[in-house]
């Protein structure tokens, strides 16, 4: 999809799942930034959960995957 569509599409998202809790399970990186909780995954094994930037400081991991994205 194109970015002005991702954009729409979160919107959405944020709008639907106020005060719900709503999982997003998703490749594109640029969807994760604004949830509340981030859930990182290894081999199917939790290895780390927090916000973006608890991640970016202290998740190695999640530190690669975005280091391959930028």
């Amino acid at each position: 999809i194109d970015s002005a569509t991702e954009d729409q599409i979160q919107r959405a998202m944020r709008r639907i799942s106020s005060q719900r809790t709503t999982f997003l399970i998703t490749h594109r990186l640029s969807q994760i930034r604004w949830a509340d909780r981030i859930l990182v995954l290894r081999r199917g094994e939790l290895v780390d959960q927090g916000t973006h930037e608890e991640l970016m400081e202290r998740c190695e991991a999640y530190r690669r995957i975005f280091a391959r994205y930028d």
